[in-house]
């Protein structure tokens, strides 16, 4: 600021500077509010949901620590784990068919958990009736069943329901255990015997794919971390699984810090493009100043007060915005728990995070400031001169070096908020890229539309429309902004549509015309042949079956799996050595589902060959840093074999066939033990549903997935977490309305003055209010169809580079993205300009003087 500036003076002519305009100013104010609203209740919400999951930590789990393994455990194990004392749970954990007798004999693939022991120990086990806990923990044939699933079927307590070769009797309806959600609840239903009565289902037979588990609760202060490291160093060789409650928190909390990283980048995008709501209305403000501002530097004021008189000015729209969008944050995140209830493992109490509120809105402040300060450079420009000239020279502005500093400082925050908010720095820099490309692509759309607009108006068209297109490149008009408003809102939530549709047509691509959609899988080597017979009977023959043999890796090119695992330097993935392999062997690759990309695929050898040839899946490949030639032994249940992987295939995993990362030829598995999987395809539900009550009855141990059942848990998962992501990706949508009515409002005075020549003229109001339809059903049209246009291209993108698969091409979505953008822009143009063709011309023509 100059010798002549104070900051009494800049506060009080700012004061009464605004007078005129200060409700203009304040609807621009509101434009970051919804930004701000949306960083806060996300970001209050998050801190809510860290504290439950802190205070109900060992909830999450039901113990202090659980041991698994996918077979029972051996007798050093058990031994061991019986050491540990205190209180302790045994579960056994497998996928099984309900039949359902009172409903005639329908079948569902649910979870089965028999538990034995005092199961959970900490939380609680809801059920319908309340003593249901009790009579299962009693023993005998007795099932607590999911609440949902209940409901499906018309099951009521007491009702009998089939396991295996045994009926149980219902004693009640599962509300809540610990650990689980509804989400998990809805992608397999839960039920619930005793341990002792799993035997005698018959559902545990050779190769069942159970998982046994030890849940141990502590009563000596063992630290449970420490004993999961001491068990895994002590049983190496047993490839066990260990969860703690620490363990579960971090899990639990990284997956929700990648929705929350989401969401606020979503918010953030909302506060952004308040801040161009914000920069539009100021930009029209001082140019309306700019005779004030003149007679202000020739009365003796610098350029640096006229310049902090404004900055106040926009500082005030960014303080009351900020105050008005945190406090709306606050009442928004009073909504969250409702909106999430039942998808996460943990009750949420609303309370207020100060701080996250605080952050927020010098957010929405800082915004505020950078985008003031761009218009506000004109400021500094204005010559005492100019109180007796009619335009500012533009030139002079934009030739300005500091316009250059502030692009860069926006930017530059753009990009230090998204690598803070990303998962990932890349995925960081993908946004501020993807942000960018858009605002460019629509910046340059409105440049276009204006330049077309002026050069290419349709001569013989009716008055209204070539006045409607020409408004759209008049002097002071609202094409790039309103463009930029719209269509990135578009651009967001036609982009979280699209993505939804591509993640159901993935796995509903497995499910073609020629494609199985029937799966089982658990069939014993003995049951495969009466399998076949079966589904001949039913109409629906086998399309495809594998035989699955279990293996572990042993030795990767002669170095074991634990030096392997020990060297810290490696960058070999370490699932890859830990996991249990379920291999198959044949004499040939699946055309529908396996492709050749290396090497040469061998179908059979001789029993008594030394080293094994086998294909492996290129994916696994590059995760175990193997390649064409290496060797890889396994152990194969105790005995060992030598193979040398001589064939690279890729898979199409979505097909829903027996699939695998690793292939054997046909001649040396075949005495192995091993069980199958296979699978049919059926024409309606119906078929479907008896084909299964068949297979179910005569081979109970048999399990089905029904493709169709897939889809539709699927899609109710996808349809609540669509909801919560666009209930406040609604919140930019909603900012980009703010921001057209705000730009319609700040331009509402040259509109006047247009309105009045035109009806001096001779212009009807009729054709006034065409007009203005024709010009902004071009900017909604233009803003739905660039919008819908850069949603598709980003739809492809994340199909291609993060799910692997084809980007869905939704015509129904587009089209109704269209017409409601379009709806939108009219409405919203048409009452933020209600009025301006009642004006008298004489009222304004005296207004002129």
């Amino acid at each position: 600021m100059g010798k002549n500036s104070n900051i009494p003076f800049i506060l009080k002519m700012a004061w009464r500077d605004s007078r005129a305009s200060r409700r203009r100013l304040v609807l621009a104010s509101f434009s970051i509010v919804l930004g701000i609203a949306a960083l806060v209740a996300i970001g209050s919400f998050n801190a809510n949901l860290r504290d439950a999951i802190d205070a109900q930590a060992r909830t999450l789990l039901g113990a202090d620590l659980r041991v698994q393994g996918r077979t029972a455990f051996s007798p050093d194990v058990a031994v061991a784990l019986d050491a540990l004392g205190g209180k302790q749970a045994e579960e056994v954990a497998l996928s099984t068919m309900i039949v359902f007798p009172t409903a005639e004999n329908r079948t569902r693939l649910a979870t089965l958990r028999a538990l034995g022991g005092g199961y959970p120990f900490y939380g609680t086990f809801q059920t319908v009736p309340a003593d249901a806990p009790a009579r299962l923990a009693a023993g005998g044939r007795v099932a607590v069943l999911e609440e949902t699933l209940m409901a499906q079927f018309g099951v009521q307590v007491g009702d009998p329901i089939k396991l295996g070769t045994n009926e149980f009797t219902v004693v009640g309806a599962l509300q809540q255990i610990p650990g689980d959600s509804a989400v998990v609840a809805m992608l397999s239903p839960r039920v619930f015997i005793p341990r002792d009565e799993l035997e005698n289902a018959g559902l545990l037979g050779p190769g069942s794919m159970a998982r046994h588990r030890r849940y141990i609760v502590f009563d000596d202060g063992s630290d449970a971390l420490e004993v999961e490291r001491r068990m895994r160093k002590q049983f190496r060789e047993e490839h066990l699984g260990y969860d703690t409650v620490e363990e579960r928190k971090r899990e639990l909390g990284q997956a929700l810090r990648n929705v929350y990283q989401f969401l606020s980048l979503v918010g953030f995008v909302a506060l952004f493009l308040g801040g161009i709501g914000v920069a539009s209305a100021i930009h029209v403000h001082i140019r309306q100043k700019i005779p004030t501002v003149a007679v202000l530097r020739c009365l003796g004021a610098s350029s640096g007060t006229a310049f902090g008189v404004y900055l106040v000015q926009g500082l005030a729209l960014g303080l009351i915005g900020s105050a008005v969008g945190a406090a709306l944050g606050v009442g928004v995140q009073l909504a969250l728990p409702e909106i999430v209830a039942g998808m996460l493992p943990v009750d949420v109490d609303f309370s207020i995070a100060w701080g996250v509120v605080f952050k927020g809105a010098a957010a929405g402040l800082v915004i505020c400031a950078l985008f003031t300060l761009l218009p506000l450079l004109a400021v500094r420009r204005v010559s005492p001169l100019m109180a007796i000239r009619a335009t500012v020279a533009e030139s002079e502005a934009a030739k300005d070096p500091w316009r250059w500093v502030v692009y860069a400082a926006i930017l530059g925050t753009v990009a230090v908020f998204a690598m803070r908010q990303a998962p990932r720095w890349q995925v960081g820099v993908g946004f501020v890229v993807t942000l960018l490309v858009s605002f460019l692509v629509l910046g340059a759309l409105g440049k276009g539309v204006a330049w077309a607009a002026r050069k290419f108006t349709p001569k013989r068209a009716p008055y209204v429309v070539r006045q409607g297109i020409a408004n759209l490149h008049r002097p002071n008009n609202r094409t790039i902004l309103l463009l930029l408003a719209l269509g990135l809102g578009t651009f967001l939530i036609v982009t979280l549509a699209l993505t939804r549709a591509t993640l159901l047509a993935q796995i509903a691509g497995s499910g073609g015309a020629d494609r199985p959609n029937l799966l089982f899988f658990d069939i014993q080597d003995d049951q495969i042949d009466p399998l076949r017979d079966v589904l001949i009977r039913e109409g629906a023959p086998l399309q495809a079956d594998a035989p699955i043999v279990t293996m572990r890796v042993s030795k990767v090119n002669d170095r074991s799996v634990t030096s392997i695992l020990r060297d810290k330097s490696n960058d070999i993935a370490d699932w890859t050595l830990r996991r249990e392999y379920r291999s198959t062997f044949r004499d040939h690759l699946n055309e529908r589902t396996e492709k050749l990309v290396g090497g040469e695929f061998t179908g059979r050898v001789e029993s008594d060959v030394d080293v094994i040839p086998i294909s492996m899946e290129v994916g696994l490949a590059d995760q175990m840093k193997v390649k064409l030639g290496d060797e890889i032994e396994w152990d194969v249940q105790g005995l060992p074999m030598l193979s040398r992987i001589t064939s690279l295939r890729e898979v199409e995993w979505r097909r829903m066939e027996p699939n695998f990362f690793v292939v054997f030829p046909a001649g040396v598995l075949e005495p192995a033990p091993k069980f199958y999987v296979a699978a049919t395809r059926v024409a309606t539900p119906a078929d479907s549903a008896r084909v299964q009550q068949s297979v179910v009855g005569l081979l109970p141990n048999v399990s089905a997935i029904d493709l169709q059942l897939v889809l539709e848990t699927l899609d109710g998962i996808f349809s609540k977490v669509q909801f919560v992501i666009q209930f406040m990706a609604l919140f930019t949508v909603v900012t980009g309305v703010i921001v057209l009515a705000g730009a319609v409002m700040s331009g509402r005075f040259q509109r006047l003055r247009e309105v009045v020549l035109l009806r001096t003229l001779g212009a009807t109001g009729r054709q006034l209010w065409q007009i203005q339809l024709v010009e902004y059903a071009v900017l909604g049209v233009l803003a739905a169809v660039v919008g819908c246009g850069l949603a598709v291209a980003a739809n492809a993108l994340l199909a291609h580079f993060v799910f692997q698969t084809a980007g869905v091409f939704s015509l129904l979505t587009l089209v109704v993205s269209l017409v409601l953008v379009t709806a939108i822009t009219l409405i919203t143009g048409i009452l933020a300009n209600r009025g301006v063709t009642n004006h008298p011309p004489l009222e304004v023509l005296r207004a002129e003087g």
